[in-house]
């Protein structure tokens, strides 16, 4: 008798998964369930921003809209739809340095061609082609965690660019080929290369 009653509980397990997961436990939780967040604070315009960007693989649209305001050249105002994966980018950062609740600052997001030319004119170190200008890429840092700490969390994270400033104490990210940078760096600084 306890076998049929096992048989038919299977039975009805693999015809109602979703009734047999709950009541396997209250903590499964589906992966399209599962919230990417991120909580930013951009050093120019002083706005604070937290959202939920992504719901399982699925990104959110009104916080995506969100975040690329909030990212916006902030010396002309001027809005660009950025690559998403920044985003994930930046929460990977946080959860590889084990501070997965905690505030990134934000240096530069989007940058006009315009912007970026006359921030190539005043300061070293900026691409004549940057990606900042394609909207793929942020320059960053952690309120807590060295600079030289998150370039090596941003290194072994492998998806994308990664650039070391350590007289400015920021990083860089970006969403093109692997490859890494040290600007003005010290032989010591640059033993990550």
């Amino acid at each position: 008798m306890q076998r049929i009653a096992l048989i038919v509980s299977l039975a009805l397990a693999s015809l109602f998964p979703v009734a047999h997961a709950a009541s396997a436990g209250k903590n499964a939780t589906s992966s399209s369930d599962i919230e990417h967040r991120l909580l930013l604070y951009n050093t120019h315009t002083g706005e604070r921003l937290e959202i939920v960007y992504r719901r399982g693989s699925s990104y959110v649209p009104a916080a995506i809209a969100k975040l690329d305001y909030f990212l916006r050249d902030h010396w002309t105002g001027q809005v660009r739809h950025l690559d998403p994966r920044l985003y994930d980018i930046l929460e990977a950062l946080t959860q590889q340095v084990g501070r997965p609740d905690s505030e990134i600052d934000i240096v530069c997001g989007y940058r006009t061609a315009a912007s970026n030319a006359a921030l190539r004119e005043r300061t070293a170190g900026v691409a004549r082609n940057s990606l900042h200008i394609q909207a793929e890429a942020i320059d960053l840092r952690m309120p807590g965690v060295s600079t030289e700490k998150l370039r090596e969390a941003a290194l072994a994270l492998h998806r994308g660019g990664v650039g070391y400033y350590p007289h400015s104490d920021f990083i860089h990210v970006d969403t093109g080929r692997v490859r890494q940078w040290c600007f003005d760096c010290t032989p010591e600084q640059m033993q990550g290369d």
